[in-house]
């Protein structure tokens, strides 16, 4: 082979070796860019993920705090004012602690009598208060 033969061989093979360096390095940038693409995408997905679930979780936390804040709270009922010594708890005034108590002026036959009105706050375990209203002893 002539000399101007192996130079135009050796020209087209550095040539042929250019262009294949030149394709394989844009197929790895390409690659490259491909793989950034997906990786962004990926962590935009992410991303969108953690928003939602952060604006789930605050829409979850506001319903239960609004629920908290409407739910009725029941005010305790007073206490019943404590009965005097020797006294009935189930009535307010004194109503003597005996085996029958009746309204003084009555029809009863004691052995207590209770000068009235007095307030049924309890159980009328004496009968004292005739028509149920609430009130023993008013007549």
């Amino acid at each position: 082979m002539d000399s101007a033969t192996a130079k135009k061989l050796t020209d087209e093979r550095i040539t042929e070796a250019a262009a294949k360096e030149a394709a394989e390095r844009a197929a790895a940038e390409k690659a490259a860019a491909d793989k950034a693409a997906a990786d962004k995408a990926a962590a935009d997905q992410a991303a969108a993920a953690a928003a939602k679930a952060a604006a789930d979780k605050a829409a979850a936390d506001k319903a239960a705090a609004d629920a908290a804040a409407a739910a009725v709270i029941p005010k305790a009922a007073p206490a019943a004012p404590q009965a005097q010594s020797g006294c009935d708890p189930n009535y307010s005034g004194c109503v003597p602690i005996a085996s029958d108590v009746d309204c003084a002026g009555g029809k009863g036959n004691g052995p207590a009598y209770v000068r009235g009105p007095v307030t049924v706050t309890g159980s009328d375990i004496y009968g004292l208060d005739s028509d149920g209203d609430g009130i023993a002893c008013e007549k």
